[in-house]
């Protein structure tokens, strides 16, 4: 039996609580990953895409950890995750905790794959952008 959309996030979301970001066994092969705020905004494209840009942001953190709050079914092919960031800086050592509250990310699946991920690093901004701010 194939498992829920909801069944897939939350087993992305079970190793990135634990820090592990190795797999991308989720992702279809020309996932559309994005960053829609934070350091770095941007778009990329496929598994060596989203590596890199996954790369580019992780290597400036330790101990990176990205820990559901919620997850909630928004359709048959789409699920919002809000979730809390913790890491603390390589360089400077600075926690996360001390500067940010929530984030958001929202998965688009189709057939057992992640076709887009899109991150926002201010979760009110997704909730707007997305159209279910309270």
């Amino acid at each position: 039996m194939a498992r829920s959309n909801v069944e897939l996030v939350r087993s992305i979301y079970d190793a990135w609580e634990r820090g592990d970001y190795s797999s991308a066994a989720w992702a279809d092969p020309s996932i559309e990953f994005v960053f829609l705020d934070g350091p770095s905004p941007g778009r990329w494209i496929g598994h060596a895409g989203m590596a890199a840009a996954n790369w580019d942001w992780l290597s400036a953190w330790r101990n990176v950890r990205q820990t559901a709050d919620e997850v909630r079914e928004l359709d048959g092919e789409r699920v919002l995750v809000l979730h809390q960031y913790s890491a603390s800086g390589r360089v400077s050592g600075l926690q996360t905790e001390q500067i940010r509250t929530g984030a958001a990310a929202f998965f688009e699946i189709r057939r057992g794959k992640v076709v887009k991920l899109a991150h926002w690093f201010d979760r009110d901004r997704a909730l707007t952008d997305l159209g279910l701010a309270q």
